[in-house]
């Protein structure tokens, strides 16, 4: 199976809280940070974002 890899390299500032949490939801599902935030990202809805300008 080939993954096509992104373009753009990502770096996210989490509080240590949120850090906590994925960790613990990445270890008690055994996925990847990056499978679980890439999943987050899917999800988005971007129809119904308003212009802040």
């Amino acid at each position: 199976m080939n993954k096509k890899w992104a373009v753009k390299r990502l770096t996210i500032n989490l509080t240590s809280s949120e850090a906590e949490k994925l960790e613990k939801y990445c270890s008690k599902t055994g996925r990847p940070a990056t499978d679980v935030i890439r999943e987050l990202i899917r999800f988005v809805p971007i129809e119904k974002v308003q212009n802040a300008n």
